[in-house]
Protein backbone atom coordinates (compact mmCIF):
# COMPACT_ATOMS: atom_id res chain seq x y z
CA UNK A 1 0.00 0.00 0.00
CA UNK A 2 1.41 3.41 -0.97
CA UNK A 3 1.74 5.93 1.86
CA UNK A 4 -0.15 9.21 1.49
CA UNK A 5 2.45 10.96 3.61
CA UNK A 6 5.34 12.87 1.95
CA UNK A 7 8.45 10.76 1.40
CA UNK A 8 11.55 12.01 3.23
CA UNK A 9 15.02 10.60 2.62
CA UNK A 10 17.33 11.20 5.60
CA UNK A 11 20.92 10.74 4.45
CA UNK A 12 22.31 10.15 7.92
CA UNK A 13 21.77 7.82 10.86
CA UNK A 14 19.87 9.72 13.54
CA UNK A 15 19.58 8.70 17.19
CA UNK A 16 16.10 7.45 18.12
CA UNK A 17 14.93 10.69 19.75
CA UNK A 18 15.94 12.67 16.64
CA UNK A 19 14.51 10.15 14.17
CA UNK A 20 11.11 10.04 15.86
CA UNK A 21 9.71 13.36 14.52
CA UNK A 22 10.45 12.25 10.96
CA UNK A 23 8.95 8.80 11.51
CA UNK A 24 5.85 10.28 13.15
CA UNK A 25 5.08 12.80 10.41
CA UNK A 26 6.34 11.38 7.13
CA UNK A 27 7.11 8.32 5.09
CA UNK A 28 10.71 8.42 6.33
CA UNK A 29 13.56 6.45 4.76
CA UNK A 30 16.94 6.55 6.52
CA UNK A 31 20.51 5.96 5.42
CA UNK A 32 21.13 2.43 6.67
CA UNK A 33 24.87 2.27 5.93
CA UNK A 34 26.20 4.16 8.96
CA UNK A 35 28.59 6.10 6.72
CA UNK A 36 28.54 9.24 4.59
CA UNK A 37 26.83 8.47 1.30
CA UNK A 38 28.35 9.14 -2.10
CA UNK A 39 26.74 11.65 -4.43
CA UNK A 40 25.27 8.81 -6.50
CA UNK A 41 23.81 7.23 -3.37
CA UNK A 42 22.27 10.54 -2.28
CA UNK A 43 20.63 10.91 -5.67
CA UNK A 44 19.40 7.31 -5.67
CA UNK A 45 17.98 7.62 -2.16
CA UNK A 46 16.10 10.77 -3.15
CA UNK A 47 14.18 9.12 -5.99
CA UNK A 48 10.47 9.43 -5.21
CA UNK A 49 11.14 11.67 -2.20
CA UNK A 50 9.79 15.18 -1.73
CA UNK A 51 12.30 16.06 0.98
CA UNK A 52 16.02 15.33 1.33
CA UNK A 53 17.76 15.74 4.70
CA UNK A 54 21.56 16.05 4.66
CA UNK A 55 24.31 17.01 7.09
CA UNK A 56 27.43 19.16 6.85
CA UNK A 57 29.39 16.10 5.72
CA UNK A 58 27.28 15.73 2.58
CA UNK A 59 28.58 17.81 -0.33
CA UNK A 60 25.81 19.09 -2.58
CA UNK A 61 27.73 20.63 -5.47
CA UNK A 62 26.25 21.88 -8.72
CA UNK A 63 26.83 18.62 -10.59
CA UNK A 64 25.11 16.58 -7.91
CA UNK A 65 22.19 19.00 -7.56
CA UNK A 66 21.41 18.80 -11.29
CA UNK A 67 20.99 15.03 -10.85
CA UNK A 68 18.43 15.25 -8.04
CA UNK A 69 15.06 13.76 -9.03
CA UNK A 70 12.14 15.98 -10.11
CA UNK A 71 10.06 14.72 -7.17
CA UNK A 72 12.25 16.70 -4.76
CA UNK A 73 10.87 19.98 -3.40
CA UNK A 74 12.79 20.64 -0.18
CA UNK A 75 16.37 20.15 0.97
CA UNK A 76 17.04 20.28 4.71
CA UNK A 77 20.49 20.56 6.24
CA UNK A 78 20.99 19.22 9.73
CA UNK A 79 23.22 22.20 10.52
CA UNK A 80 23.32 25.99 10.73
CA UNK A 81 26.06 26.36 8.12
CA UNK A 82 25.31 25.91 4.42
CA UNK A 83 28.83 26.06 2.96
CA UNK A 84 28.53 22.40 1.91
CA UNK A 85 25.70 23.28 -0.48
CA UNK A 86 25.92 25.14 -3.79
CA UNK A 87 23.19 27.69 -3.13
CA UNK A 88 22.98 29.13 -6.68
CA UNK A 89 22.62 25.61 -8.11
CA UNK A 90 19.89 24.87 -5.57
CA UNK A 91 18.10 28.08 -6.54
CA UNK A 92 18.38 27.19 -10.22
CA UNK A 93 16.53 23.95 -9.48
CA UNK A 94 13.86 25.87 -7.56
CA UNK A 95 14.49 23.87 -4.40
CA UNK A 96 13.68 25.24 -0.94
CA UNK A 97 16.46 25.01 1.67
CA UNK A 98 15.85 24.74 5.43
CA UNK A 99 18.48 24.75 8.20
CA UNK A 100 18.60 24.52 12.02
CA UNK A 101 19.39 27.97 13.47
CA UNK A 102 19.01 28.85 17.16
CA UNK A 103 18.35 25.38 18.58
CA UNK A 104 22.02 24.38 18.72
CA UNK A 105 23.49 27.74 19.78
CA UNK A 106 23.56 27.01 23.51
CA UNK A 107 25.05 23.53 23.16
CA UNK A 108 27.77 24.81 20.84
CA UNK A 109 28.53 27.62 23.28
CA UNK A 110 28.91 25.06 26.06
CA UNK A 111 31.49 23.24 23.95
CA UNK A 112 33.34 26.51 23.35
CA UNK A 113 33.88 26.93 27.08
CA UNK A 114 34.95 23.29 27.36
CA UNK A 115 37.53 23.86 24.61
CA UNK A 116 38.86 26.97 26.32
CA UNK A 117 39.17 25.25 29.67
CA UNK A 118 40.57 22.03 28.25
CA UNK A 119 43.23 23.87 26.29
CA UNK A 120 44.11 26.37 29.03
CA UNK A 121 44.33 23.78 31.82
CA UNK A 122 46.28 21.15 29.84
CA UNK A 123 43.52 18.58 30.01
CA UNK A 124 45.10 16.28 27.40
CA UNK A 125 48.26 15.89 29.49
CA UNK A 126 46.32 15.56 32.72
CA UNK A 127 44.10 12.78 31.37
CA UNK A 128 47.14 10.93 30.02
CA UNK A 129 48.90 11.21 33.39
CA UNK A 130 45.97 9.76 35.32
CA UNK A 131 44.93 7.11 32.81
CA UNK A 132 48.50 6.03 32.16
CA UNK A 133 49.14 5.37 35.85
CA UNK A 134 52.09 7.75 35.97
CA UNK A 135 50.57 10.29 38.35
CA UNK A 136 52.59 10.38 41.56
CA UNK A 137 50.42 12.82 43.49
CA UNK A 138 49.98 16.57 43.80
CA UNK A 139 53.00 18.80 43.21
CA UNK A 140 53.03 22.61 43.09
CA UNK A 141 54.68 22.77 39.68
CA UNK A 142 52.73 20.00 37.98
CA UNK A 143 51.00 20.77 34.68
CA UNK A 144 50.74 24.50 35.23
CA UNK A 145 48.22 25.91 32.81
CA UNK A 146 46.76 29.37 32.48
CA UNK A 147 43.65 31.06 33.85
CA UNK A 148 40.57 31.58 31.73
CA UNK A 149 38.83 33.94 34.14
CA UNK A 150 39.68 37.59 33.70
CA UNK A 151 41.28 37.17 30.28
CA UNK A 152 40.35 38.90 27.03
CA UNK A 153 38.16 36.78 24.75
CA UNK A 154 38.07 37.57 21.06
CA UNK A 155 35.04 36.19 19.22
CA UNK A 156 35.25 35.94 15.45
CA UNK A 157 31.63 35.92 14.33
CA UNK A 158 29.11 37.40 16.75
CA UNK A 159 26.01 35.61 15.51
CA UNK A 160 23.70 33.54 17.68
CA UNK A 161 26.43 31.14 18.76
CA UNK A 162 29.02 33.87 19.27
CA UNK A 163 26.64 35.83 21.49
CA UNK A 164 25.87 32.69 23.52
CA UNK A 165 29.62 32.23 24.04
CA UNK A 166 29.92 35.87 25.11
CA UNK A 167 27.20 35.45 27.75
CA UNK A 168 29.04 32.49 29.25
CA UNK A 169 32.36 34.31 29.13
CA UNK A 170 30.93 37.13 31.20
CA UNK A 171 30.32 34.61 33.96
CA UNK A 172 34.07 33.95 33.95
CA UNK A 173 34.78 37.66 34.23
CA UNK A 174 36.23 37.74 30.72
CA UNK A 175 36.43 40.94 28.70
CA UNK A 176 34.80 40.26 25.35
CA UNK A 177 35.90 41.69 22.01
CA UNK A 178 34.44 40.69 18.67
CA UNK A 179 34.81 41.09 14.94
CA UNK A 180 31.90 40.93 12.50
CA UNK A 181 31.30 42.19 9.00
CA UNK A 182 29.01 44.72 10.67
CA UNK A 183 28.75 46.02 14.20
CA UNK A 184 25.84 44.73 16.27
CA UNK A 185 23.21 46.93 17.84
CA UNK A 186 24.46 47.99 21.25
CA UNK A 187 21.73 45.99 22.98
CA UNK A 188 23.04 42.81 21.35
CA UNK A 189 26.66 43.69 22.16
CA UNK A 190 25.89 43.47 25.88
CA UNK A 191 29.15 45.23 26.74
CA UNK A 192 31.34 43.48 24.16
CA UNK A 193 33.78 45.74 22.31
CA UNK A 194 33.65 45.80 18.52
CA UNK A 195 36.88 45.49 16.57
CA UNK A 196 36.17 46.61 12.99
CA UNK A 197 39.59 45.43 11.74
CA UNK A 198 40.30 41.69 11.90
CA UNK A 199 43.95 42.12 12.85
CA UNK A 200 42.93 44.33 15.78
CA UNK A 201 40.95 41.39 17.14
CA UNK A 202 44.16 39.36 17.15
CA UNK A 203 45.93 41.93 19.31
CA UNK A 204 43.29 41.82 22.08
CA UNK A 205 42.58 38.05 22.01
CA UNK A 206 44.23 36.21 24.88
CA UNK A 207 41.75 33.52 23.86
CA UNK A 208 40.21 33.41 20.40
CA UNK A 209 36.87 31.71 19.72
CA UNK A 210 36.09 31.17 16.04
CA UNK A 211 32.32 31.17 15.50
CA UNK A 212 31.97 32.53 11.95
CA UNK A 213 30.73 30.67 8.87
CA UNK A 214 33.15 28.62 6.80
CA UNK A 215 33.41 28.55 3.04
CA UNK A 216 35.56 30.24 0.44
CA UNK A 217 35.10 33.78 1.80
CA UNK A 218 36.54 32.86 5.20
CA UNK A 219 39.02 30.16 4.21
CA UNK A 220 42.29 30.54 6.18
CA UNK A 221 41.08 33.77 7.73
CA UNK A 222 43.14 32.74 10.76
CA UNK A 223 46.58 32.56 9.16
CA UNK A 224 50.16 33.08 10.26
CA UNK A 225 49.84 36.86 10.16
CA UNK A 226 46.83 36.82 12.48
CA UNK A 227 48.38 34.27 14.85
CA UNK A 228 51.64 36.23 15.12
CA UNK A 229 49.75 39.30 16.32
CA UNK A 230 48.06 37.46 19.17
CA UNK A 231 49.48 37.96 22.68
CA UNK A 232 52.13 35.62 24.06
CA UNK A 233 50.52 32.52 25.56
CA UNK A 234 47.35 32.92 23.50
CA UNK A 235 44.84 30.11 22.97
CA UNK A 236 42.89 29.40 19.77
CA UNK A 237 39.52 27.64 19.83
CA UNK A 238 37.26 26.76 16.91
CA UNK A 239 33.58 25.75 16.97
CA UNK A 240 32.60 26.82 13.44
CA UNK A 241 34.31 25.27 10.41
CA UNK A 242 37.82 23.88 10.13
CA UNK A 243 38.72 25.69 6.92
CA UNK A 244 38.74 29.05 8.73
CA UNK A 245 42.14 28.08 10.16
CA UNK A 246 45.34 27.65 8.17
CA UNK A 247 46.32 24.35 9.80
CA UNK A 248 49.99 24.52 8.81
CA UNK A 249 50.36 27.98 10.32
CA UNK A 250 48.65 27.01 13.58
CA UNK A 251 50.59 23.76 13.94
CA UNK A 252 53.90 25.56 13.45
CA UNK A 253 53.06 28.03 16.21
CA UNK A 254 51.76 25.34 18.56
CA UNK A 255 55.02 23.45 18.09
CA UNK A 256 57.26 26.42 18.81
CA UNK A 257 55.11 27.83 21.62
CA UNK A 258 54.05 31.10 20.00
CA UNK A 259 50.49 29.82 20.52
CA UNK A 260 50.19 28.11 23.89
CA UNK A 261 47.33 25.76 23.09
CA UNK A 262 44.35 25.09 20.87
CA UNK A 263 40.87 23.73 21.54
CA UNK A 264 39.38 22.39 18.33
CA UNK A 265 35.98 20.83 17.66
CA UNK A 266 36.08 21.15 13.86
CA UNK A 267 38.76 20.48 11.27
CA UNK A 268 39.49 21.19 7.63
CA UNK A 269 38.73 18.03 5.64
CA UNK A 270 37.33 16.16 8.62
CA UNK A 271 37.42 13.33 9.52
CA UNK A 272 40.82 13.46 7.81
CA UNK A 273 42.74 16.05 9.81
CA UNK A 274 46.24 17.48 10.04
CA UNK A 275 48.28 14.66 11.61
CA UNK A 276 49.94 16.94 14.15
CA UNK A 277 46.61 17.56 15.86
CA UNK A 278 46.61 13.89 16.89
CA UNK A 279 49.99 14.07 18.60
CA UNK A 280 50.47 17.56 20.03
CA UNK A 281 49.83 17.56 23.77
CA UNK A 282 48.72 21.20 23.66
CA UNK A 283 45.80 20.43 21.35
CA UNK A 284 42.52 19.65 23.11
CA UNK A 285 40.45 18.13 20.31
CA UNK A 286 36.88 16.88 20.06
CA UNK A 287 35.17 15.09 17.13
CA UNK A 288 32.76 17.84 15.97
CA UNK A 289 30.68 17.51 19.14
CA UNK A 290 29.28 21.03 19.46
CA UNK A 291 25.62 20.12 19.03
CA UNK A 292 25.92 16.53 20.24
CA UNK A 293 23.33 16.34 22.99
CA UNK A 294 20.12 14.34 22.99
CA UNK A 295 18.08 17.48 23.58
CA UNK A 296 19.68 19.43 20.74
CA UNK A 297 19.43 16.59 18.23
CA UNK A 298 15.72 16.24 19.04
CA UNK A 299 15.16 19.99 18.65
CA UNK A 300 17.05 20.10 15.35
CA UNK A 301 14.73 17.43 13.96
CA UNK A 302 11.63 19.14 15.35
CA UNK A 303 12.65 22.46 13.78
CA UNK A 304 13.22 20.87 10.38
CA UNK A 305 9.92 18.98 10.53
CA UNK A 306 8.03 22.12 11.56
CA UNK A 307 9.64 23.98 8.66
CA UNK A 308 8.77 21.21 6.21
CA UNK A 309 5.14 21.33 7.31
CA UNK A 310 4.98 25.09 6.79
CA UNK A 311 6.55 24.88 3.32
CA UNK A 312 4.22 22.08 2.25
CA UNK A 313 1.30 24.23 3.43
CA UNK A 314 2.51 27.11 1.26
CA UNK A 315 4.10 29.24 4.00
CA UNK A 316 7.55 30.56 4.86
CA UNK A 317 9.07 29.03 8.00
CA UNK A 318 11.47 30.79 10.35
CA UNK A 319 14.30 28.41 9.40
CA UNK A 320 14.04 29.12 5.67
CA UNK A 321 17.46 29.73 4.07
CA UNK A 322 16.13 30.31 0.55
Amino acid sequence: MTSSRPRVFIACVLPPAAAKPFRDRYDAVFNATDRVLTADELVAGSIGAAILVVTATDRLDAAMITQLPPSLRIVCTYSVGTDHIDLPALAARGLTLLSTPDVLSESCADIALLLMLGAARRAVEGLALVRGGAWGGWMPGQLLGSDVHGRRLGILGMGRIGRAVARRAQGFGMRVHYHNRRRLDRALEDGAQYQPVLQDLAIVSDILCIACPGGAANRHLIDGTFLDQMPAGAIVTNISRGDVIDDAALVERLQDGRIAAAGLDVFDGEPTIHPAYRTLSNVFALPHSGSATVETRREMSRLLCDGIDVVLAGGQPANLVR
